[in-house]
């Protein structure tokens, strides 16, 4: 059976973010995608100059409206990634509220872009819309420590509070939840971070347990864009590969996300020349180059059973 994504985030026509980052990565994997691209910039915003436009409300309504008259708005699969606008983003509930009529088995994955590091780089009133609106319709969320934290209101200082914060995500709709950076300790050191995954999990009586699991991953000292996109979308692809076992899955996902950051700087420091620091064309994940890791990635990072 073929598997159809809908991928609603930004596109942009030089280098890799949003559907730019997660498309190839997806198709690679054997996925139908069909994109709607909620922005069109010549770039990502990190670079000195971009331009272009956003796709609003409205116009989003109107593509929709095109894939159902034409009666093939049939789909596995919802991606969803950034957006700023609150309009937007209810039109986009009111769009897989109804594809999951249509199809009570399709899974929404939600990458619930808000901010990192304790800044909001969204606006605040786009909280609650997340918060109420869409993760309750999310299966599988894939927030970092600060948004968790904005989403359930509790802190995490330790291992013991993301269990309870990922438990409490779960209460709110998401079987599947997956911090994809913390500021917990490592015990490999501080060139590592932590990311954690639970899932849900429904024994045959009934009765509702979790699996649970903590990565240690490798830093690398230098800022990428278009990383949190290809996680999502590799999540997507390594869960529906395998459903019952978070722990291939987040293996998987990271050691790709490994490689291609990799790469990426290897690349990006050739570039640069010695003692320079590379610009933000020559950090452009290295996406094409990656092809092999994506379909068959090496994996160098084990999750542990928490």
């Amino acid at each position: 059976m073929e598997c159809r994504v809908l991928s609603i985030q930004s596109h942009v026509v030089r280098g890799y973010v949003g559907n730019k980052s997660a498309t190839f990565p997806l198709q690679v994997l054997g996925f139908e995608v069909d994109s709607i691209n909620s922005v069109q910039f010549s770039n990502h915003t990190g670079y000195a100059h971009w331009k272009g436009q956003v796709l609003t409300a409205d116009e989003l309504n109107v593509l929709y409206e095109g894939i159902k008259l034409n009666k093939v708005n049939h789909y596995d699969y919802i991606l969803t990634g950034y957006s700023r606008d609150t309009s937007f983003l209810m039109t986009v509930v009111e769009i897989i509220q109804e594809l999951k009529k249509a199809n009570p088995s399709l899974v929404y994955v939600c990458d619930p872009v808000m901010g990192d590091q304790g800044a909001m780089y969204v606006p605040e009133y786009l909280l609650p819309v997340y918060r109420d609106n869409v993760v309750p319709l999310a299966d599988i969320l894939t927030p970092n420590q600060f948004e968790a934290e904005l989403l359930t209101g509790r802190k995490i200082t330790t291992e013991e509070d993301a269990v309870e914060v990922m438990d409490l995500l779960h209460k709110m709709g998401p079987e599947t939840v997956v911090l994809t950076s913390t500021d917990l300790p490592s015990r490999h050191g501080d060139q590592f971070l932590v990311a954690l995954g639970s899932q849900k999990i429904v024994k045959p009586d009934g009765t509702v347990t979790s699996q649970k699991i903590c990565m240690d991953i490798p830093k690398v000292d230098a800022v990428f864009v278009g990383t949190g996109d290809l996680f999502a979308a590799m999540l997507l692809a390594w869960t529906h590969h395998h459903p019952k076992d978070l722990k291939t899955a987040c293996e998987k996902t990271v050691s790709v996300m490994h490689h291609v950051i990799k790469r990426t700087i290897t690349y990006a420091n050739e570039m640069a020349g010695p003692g320079k620091r590379p610009s933000p064309a020559q950090l452009e994940l290295r996406m094409v180059q990656s092809k092999a890791d994506i379909e068959n990635p090496a994996i160098v990072v084990e999750a542990k059973n928490v």
